[in-house]
């Protein structure tokens, strides 16, 4: 290659960043890269072995309902599950019809891993019956389904299906079970096609998309050795957010990257030294942006949810490996590949780049939004600031109390219809029985206790097992009601009351209860921490005070809004039921670490830039630069958090929706307008208490010339 511009940095200058660009090392980084996707690559699909979908494995290990799902071990070998095989006539059961059930019971029996079923039992209003089949967790997807094909085989007019508690997992396991495929085929192809568009070469868009399919599969290989040997609990939602957000982030980040390069291309006739130069400008950046998203991300630990705390861990390491990715692999494949890769537009080295009509014709647009900040800044805040606002008024539309078993689904599975039969036939709590364990010695007052626990409809015979005794309570209300809900709260004040019983409740609604209790606990503690964590990262990359809180406010702001937006949208144009309680944590969680993302990567570039130029023209210019990666950045992470929204789990639609939203709020409004619009009217004082805010311009402009824009500003 031949010499370098007159900005060009020499590889002894930035040894560290120099290494993924060297002439031999690049060799060294892709032969390490080829080592580790062999070894662990084998790994990414095993992931599912390892993931926990259970009840216990969502809730606090401390829980009361916890505690009785480890009690219940006792009572039996195996882990069961019950499975309600509900039938209907709206003209009354006929004799036909309960021979057909009565047959379909011995049956039943012969399920994969059932145990003695019990009923058929008929309706008091004679329209339906129910058989109660206990299933062990072999094989529960292929015993319901069995069970669903043995019903069906029905007279005519007799409607069947299978709910229960197996059911409902059975139905829940299914979609978890096609999350992975679907949302790597999803979110590959919105990042593929992003990418064309973006960098409109039938090339390059390759090498960012292998890299992040590396990121991928080193993030989930590590995370099943993490499940596997230390204990991290993964489940269903976690895995399939690993996916989005690998795919998300390590996009953004070489977006971010492979900009800067291609800048750096115009200024440098060796391709190593301009990658090198890109790397030692650009990476900090993704560097605080990576640690800001990750550590944000593992403050999660701190949650009593089980799930939450997994979550952290599951994420960070996607993160982590993302950032891995991109910062090594990334540049030694761009410089393996040279500047053909950009082909049809391949960036040449052009002393002519540094003159300033040049730089306006680069970045025409977002020459012109500068223009448009530096003309009226306090206008342009002053309005995004009201309209951000108008929009958190939606919070007042946000029900985070939690969803019933059907609000979980974004259709109607055959677990729901079977459940809302039931409901109209039998106590509304059949198949989802309150269940209290206690000292046997009491059995005689616990059921007492219960019996006279208002919303209790039955109580089932008494089991014992090792000094203990369990006890099955029908609740009058659906099990996912606020009235059973109460009722489960009256039962632990009643049985905790029995001298000498040591009495735990449990069941499906004392599962929703503590975990409503155990998500309100998080939301209290973990968000301040996060919103510290991630002030001190900015503090220490910008070194100021005021512009990180600056940062840190509109960040903030642009979440309320989002929410609130997104609320008025769940209620009244997706006609969701609410969101679940851990819900506005997760979404606080990736909302603010994401959304500082954007402004991480404007504000270190404004910080360059103002070094040189004066704080003010140092503001024009990074959103002049950065302008266009940024946007790019954020519509693929937007894109990709988007394919959630597809999924038939309102768990995941509302995630994906909320963060896509958010995402595209942060990057247009806050990062494009609002933030540059604050600081430009605040000026140099944004950088308070380093030396920065005392320098109204530097005395050298080594960066070169800035745009005409920014003349009238001086």
């Amino acid at each position: 290659m031949g010499g370098s511009g007159k900005v060009a940095p020499t590889q002894k200058r930035y040894r560290f960043a120099g290494i993924p660009a060297g002439r031999r090392t690049k060799w060294v980084v892709l032969v390490l890269w080829v080592v580790i996707f062999g070894a662990l690559g084998p790994l990414a699909g095993k992931l599912g072995d390892v993931e926990e979908n259970d009840a216990a494995a969502w809730l606090p290990s401390g829980a009361e309902s916890t505690q009785v799902i480890k009690l219940q071990e006792q009572f039996r070998k195996d882990e069961t599950a019950l499975a309600v095989i509900v039938y209907e006539r709206s003209t009354g059961i006929t004799p036909a019809d309960q021979a057909k059930a009565q047959s379909d019971a011995r049956e039943f029996a012969q399920l994969p891993g059932a145990e003695q079923p019990q009923g058929p039992f008929p309706s008091k209003d004679g329209k339906a019956l129910q058989t109660m089949v206990p299933l062990k967790d072999v094989d529960l997807i292929k015993a319901v389904d069995d069970a669903r094909t043995l019903a069906e085989r029905g007279p005519p007019g007799l409607s069947t299906h299978v709910t229960g508690p197996a059911g409902g997992a059975a139905d829940m396991i299914k979609v978890f079970e096609s999350l992975d495929g679907f949302l790597l085929i999803a979110a590959g192809l919105v990042v593929i096609v992003l990418l064309l568009l973006i960098y409109r070469s039938p090339t390059l868009w390759l090498i960012p998309v292998i890299t992040a399919v590396t990121a991928l599969s080193t993030s989930m290989s590590t995370v099943y050795l993490l499940a596997k040997y230390a204990d991290l609990t993964v489940n269903g939602q976690s895995a399939g957010i690993l996916t989005v957000l690998v795919f998300g982030v390590a996009t953004d980040y070489a977006l971010l990257l492979v900009a800067r390069y291609r800048e750096e291309l115009h200024r440098h006739d060796d391709l190593h030294e301009a990658m090198a130069f890109a790397l030692h400008r650009a990476g900090p950046a993704v560097l605080a942006s990576a640690a800001t998203v990750a550590i944000g991300l593992l403050c999660l630990l701190l949650a009593d949810m089980n799930s939450t705390a997994g979550l952290g861990p599951v994420a960070a390491a996607g993160v982590i490996c993302a950032l891995a990715a991109m910062t090594t692999l990334l540049p030694a494949l761009l410089v393996i590949f040279g500047r053909w890769v950009f082909w049809p537009l391949i960036p040449r080295y052009d002393a002519k780049y540094e003159n300033p009509d040049s730089f306006e014709k680069e970045h025409g647009i977002w020459s012109r939004v500068a223009g448009v900040v530096s003309a009226r800044p306090r206008l342009i805040w002053t309005v995004t600031s009201v309209g951000l606002i108008a929009l958190t008024f939606g919070l007042g539309s946000l029900n985070a109390n939690g969803l019933s078993n059907a609000g979980q689904f974004v259709d109607k599975p055959d677990s729901i219809v079977g459940e809302e039969v039931l409901a109209r036939h039998f106590p509304a709590g059949s198949g989802s029985p309150a269940v209290v364990i206690g000292n046997a010695s009491a059995a005689g007052p616990l059921g007492e206790a219960i019996t006279r626990t208002p919303g209790v409809a039955e109580l089932g015979k008494p089991v014992t097992a090792n000094g203990h005794v369990q006890l099955e309570a029908t609740l009058r209300d659906p099990a996912d009601s606020k009235g059973a809900a109460r009722t489960i709260e009256a039962l632990r004040e009643n049985v905790h009351a029995v001298a000498g019983a040591d009495a735990k409740v449990g069941g499906s609604t004392a599962v929703t209860l503590d975990t409503k209790q155990a998500s309100t606990r998080d939301n209290k503690v973990i968000i301040p921490i996060v919103l510290a964590v991630v002030l001190l990262i900015l503090i220490a990359l910008l070194r100021a005070v005021v512009a990180p809180l600056l940062m840190m406010v509109t960040v903030v702001l642009s979440f309320a809004a989002s929410m609130g937006a997104s609320a008025l949208l769940f209620k009244h144009a997706f006609g969701f039921e609410g969101t679940d309680a851990g819900f506005p944590l997760l979404a606080f969680i990736f909302l603010v670490a994401l959304g500082v993302d954007y402004n991480i990567f404007l504000m270190h570039r404004v910080r360059e830039e103002s070094a040189a130029l004066g704080t003010r023209p140092g503001i024009l210019r990074g959103l002049t630069v950065t302008g266009g990666v940024i946007t790019s950045a954020g519509i693929v992470l937007a894109g990709t958090f988007a394919a959630l929204v597809t999924l038939p789990l309102v768990f995941l639609a509302e995630m994906g929706f909320v963060v896509a939203f958010g995402v595209l709020l942060d990057t247009i409004v806050v990062r494009s307008l609002l933030l540059p619009a604050l600081s430009f009217d605040i000026g140099r004082r944004i950088w308070l208490p380093s030396r920065l805010a005392r320098a109204d311009r530097p005395a050298s402009a080594a960066e070169g010339p800035e745009p005409k824009v920014l003349e009238s500003t001086h």
